[in-house]
């Protein structure tokens, strides 16, 4: 693996195998840049071609895992063709590329924990939560349908009538709660999270990876089979970047206002 393409991505190869990647834009609670957003896309293909990497773990620097897209990205998706069109493509690929990388990886989610920071880390195949993360979808508050990930696996781990409270009401999860409705596979104190992650990330690592990656390979197969409502999902996301409530959401959140949509 290249590690100097990565740039808002800090990678750390460890002897054992496992590869930490921290999202890194602490100043701004890791909100995802349009050169992060790339770069979350493309990590995956590369772990899974790299043989030192037997499992990744996943965090964000300092007191957020991340604040999800930056205003910039986000209004950018709204007023240009290209970047619209370019972030919808990797957008399916980032889900998609994380279900099919056959390395197990596990997230450690700490702080705000929103859009596609937020993907990435509930798509891990073991999310580990601290207990004061704030957990938060956060499509409907600036006026686009929930696209990204959680249309494909939110109703599968909650169900469906959490899924559609959550999403639809866009109500912040403590870790506690996201444990409690199976959003995440543990919770644990803030000050065990990393120590905790880290040596989960080592088990797996000395584990038989054979074993290991196929039956990740087969439980995905259930999202697999939701490929189609995930499409239709970012589809109707990305078509409301182009609408009123998009431009209003957008605007409020920037100012620190309750939006007044249409």
């Amino acid at each position: 693996m290249d590690q100097t393409r990565y740039q808002f991505l800090q990678l750390d190869q460890r002897p054992d195998g496992v590869l930490v990647v921290t999202l890194d834009n602490p100043g701004k609670l890791n909100a995802i840049t349009e050169r992060g957003h790339s770069e979350l896309v493309e990590i995956w293909p590369d772990v899974d071609a790299d043989p030192d990497v037997r499992v990744v773990l996943l965090r964000g620097e300092g007191r957020a895992f991340s604040a999800g897209g930056d205003y910039q990205m986000i209004e950018n998706i709204g007023s240009d063709h290209d970047a619209h069109r370019r972030v919808l493509k990797e957008t399916r690929e980032l889900v998609r590329n994380i279900i099919e990388c056959s390395k197990p990886i596990v997230s450690a989610i700490n702080g705000p924990a929103v859009g596609a920071g937020l993907a990435a880390g509930l798509l891990a195949d073991i999310p580990v939560a601290a207990r004061s993360a704030r957990i938060l979808d956060g499509h409907t508050t600036i006026g686009v349908t929930a696209g990204d990930h959680a249309a494909v696996i939110w109703p599968l781990l909650m169900g469906m009538a959490k899924a559609k409270y959550y999403l639809l009401t866009n109500h912040p999860i403590d870790g506690t709660e996201a444990e409690r409705i199976g959003l995440v596979a543990r919770v644990v104190e803030d000050d065990e999270l990393r120590p905790y992650t880290e040596a989960l990330a080592a088990e797996l690592a000395s584990g038989a990876q054979e074993a290991i990656r196929w039956t990740k390979h087969t439980l995905n197969h259930w999202l697999r089979m939701a490929y189609p409502i995930f499409d239709a999902s970012v589809a109707y996301e990305f078509l409301g970047f182009n609408s009123p409530d998009a431009e209003e959401g957008v605007a409020a959140m920037r100012e620190k206002r309750k939006p007044g949509f249409r």
